[in-house]
């Protein structure tokens, strides 16, 4: 296999596919895998895999928790999360 500085995790592909193909898959498996991903439950780095699509995995703590498909936090997802925060918020301050 030849050299794959530039092209990392798609240099299996060789000349097939085309290149924007090729930069996208990379993009993508460099954010799933790549990079580091830190649990939400123990905060433990690098212990977080993807079991199927959008279900991941803590060794550490043995979590079992959903996401992306690709990533363990997407936009859509931060989002329910801070307005589901807020929403029991405002119920706790309603029930004092």
């Amino acid at each position: 296999m030849g050299k794959t500085k530039k092209v990392g995790w798609t240099g299996r592909y060789g000349a097939r596919y085309g290149s924007t193909v090729r930069k996208r898959v990379l993009s993508i498996m460099e954010r799933m895998k790549g990079g580091k991903i830190k649990c939400p439950r123990c905060e433990t780095v690098g212990s977080v895999y993807r079991v199927s699509t959008g279900i991941w995995h803590c060794k550490k703590c043995d979590a079992k928790f959903t996401g992306g498909a690709y990533n363990i936090v997407t936009p859509r997802g931060a989002e329910s999360f801070r307005i589901a925060k807020r929403k029991q918020r405002e119920l706790e301050v309603i029930e004092e």
